[in-house]
């Protein structure tokens, strides 16, 4: 990533003659309007450079966007809310909390994602060697020092919720179903209160009735997630029903059987789509439209390696819930 910025996207003059953007924003505000208030739809991140014309005004490097990027993107219409992901791989300074909420309107709440510290069953980035047990695995210890603290007293007002992911690993490291909902249980039962939890699953040999059960006690919500190893969403309600959860989370991450790098390099820059399948959309929408009729805050998150370029998906989701 480039260590010299131009000028904060927040500073640039973005107003001087016909705004760039107002033929989108008007479309987007059109359907938007037809949208209920308790849907919220965002990007799994707001970094990708391609976007120009859809979700940015003009051509912007990596690094201006991930520093001051928030900005233009809280202003797109159909953009209500964002993932966070860096978070998983190591702290983020206070510092760029205060940075990212001085961006967003007041209202804006993100998905923020817990570290891999905690939510790794075997220490992370330990790539080509022998994977070892993670002595912070669900530990909220760790959890408020390398997330929980810097939200707590700097972003809590624009968090929608913490997304712990857990990745799959080997099952001797996860424990078996029960095991696995044992170990969640205890540290649901610690966390502080004030921070919304989400938790979304990698591995589907986890997602089984000892897991729901422990959601519904806690009051946390599971991720129905469009990812490699799982279910399609609408599936995943055959274990977690939306009627037990406390808000609605749904990531569109890959669909079944494709890989991260391999979507990459197919779909870069990722500024229009290239992989629409009508059944999976439809089931998508279907877990939406139960969420949001049973009159859940619902949050739904697309990844660019879902169909080719997130905010284009989320038009078109918008645009079928709106007609």
């Amino acid at each position: 990533m480039p260590t010299r910025r131009s000028a904060p996207v927040a500073q640039l003059d973005l107003f001087k003659g016909a705004e760039p953007l107002a033929a989108v924003y008007r479309e987007a505000a059109a359907v938007a309007e037809r949208l209920p208030p308790t849907l919220h739809f965002g990007t799994s991140s707001w970094f990708s450079t391609g976007w120009e014309g859809i979700v940015w005004s003009r051509r912007y490097t990596e690094s201006d966007l991930a520093h001051d990027g928030l900005s233009e993107y809280s202003r797109h219409p159909l953009l209500t809310t964002v993932g966070i992901d860096r978070s998983y791989y190591g702290p983020v300074p206070p510092a760029d909390f205060d940075r990212y909420a001085s961006q967003l309107p007041a209202g804006f709440r993100c998905v923020i994602k817990a570290p891999a510290s905690v939510t790794s069953a075997i220490v992370p980035n330990r790539r080509d060697e022998v994977p070892i047990a993670n002595p912070d695995y669900c530990s909220v210890e760790r959890f408020m020092r390398d997330l929980g603290d810097a939200l707590v007293g700097h972003f809590l007002p624009h968090t929608a919720a913490v997304l712990f992911e857990f990745p799959m690993a080997p099952r001797a490291f996860t424990g078996d179903a029960s095991e696995f909902a044992h170990r969640l249980d205890g540290m649901l039962a610690e966390m502080d209160p004030r921070i919304p939890v989400a938790i979304e699953l990698r591995d589907p040999g986890l997602l089984k009735t000892p897991y729901a059960n422990v959601l519904r006690a806690r009051r946390a919500a599971h991720t129905y997630n469009l990812h490699t190893h799982m279910p399609l969403p609408g599936l995943q309600r055959a274990v977690v029903a939306l009627r037990d959860q406390p808000f609605a989370v749904v990531r569109l991450l890959m669909p079944p059987q494709t890989r991260y790098e391999e979507r990459k390099r197919e779909f870069a820059p990722f500024n229009r789509l290239q992989d629409v399948d009508e059944a999976r959309r439809a089931d998508t929408l279907s877990v939406i439209v139960e969420a949001i009729g049973g009159g859940l805050e619902t949050w739904v998150l697309v990844n660019n390696k879902a169909e080719g370029s997130s905010p284009l998906t989320i038009k078109a989701l918008a645009e079928a819930l709106a007609g």
